[in-house]
């Protein structure tokens, strides 16, 4: 589930719509979570899908550490990519945001946390990386961590409106964390080595287009 203070808009013709906040989204905030409306999809299932759905699964899901697609069921599945993105997944099945998101300005994601399948040049942002590809977790986690480890400092004094998506063992371990008594599971724990098995699809990309 995404955070309720965001809306859909169109943001250009080139990139299409993404998900933009709709008041102050503070660094530290819980801005996705996975939920049981979720849907978990494993390769041999897409595998029989007919052409559309598999466009559909192509351009919206996401693979998680199993090697599974996960198909968002609300506006989570149009979070746009960006190598500065504002929001980062963890290890716990939820997403933070890494800084401040101001009102209107997008929640964003790095897809080279997303399993993709192949390499896909991405939106020019002036940044050194150009490219997106499958391995990215393996080349950037400790930066990523790094991120993250200071948004959770945050997470316990701020409002949080998914807090009820998470369970209440996960939210003891989410306060251990912020207070320096507990090390953070590694975002690298969500990386899927797509080398043991052959992706089915032959392109993942979660994009709003």
């Amino acid at each position: 589930m995404i955070h309720p203070l965001t809306e859909v808009k169109f943001i250009s013709e080139e990139i299409g719509y993404g998900v933009v906040a709709k008041q102050l989204i503070p660094k530290g905030t819980i801005t996705w979570v996975l939920d049981e409306l979720d849907r978990e999809i494993t390769p041999a299932e897409v595998e029989m899908m007919g052409p559309v759905a598999k466009e559909m699964m192509d351009t919206y899901s996401y693979r998680n550490s199993s090697g599974n697609f996960v198909l968002c069921w609300d506006n989570g599945r149009f979070v746009n990519h960006s190598f500065n993105s504002s929001c980062i997944s963890t290890a716990y099945d939820f997403e933070v945001a890494v800084r401040d998101i101001q009102p209107g300005e997008q929640l964003t994601d790095d897809y080279g946390y997303l399993n993709i399948s192949e390499p896909f040049k991405a939106y020019s942002e002036g940044t050194k990386r150009k490219t997106v590809y499958p391995d990215d977790l393996l080349r950037y986690h400790k930066a990523w961590d790094k991120k993250l480890v200071s948004a959770f400092k945050n997470i316990p004094d701020l409002e949080q409106p998914l807090r009820r998506l998470i369970s209440p063992s996960l939210w003891s371990k989410v306060e251990a964390i912020a207070k320096g008594e507990q090390a953070m599971d590694s975002i690298l724990t969500i990386y899927y080595d797509g080398d043991k098995v052959k992706p089915t699809l032959t392109k993942l990309r979660k994009t709003a287009n």
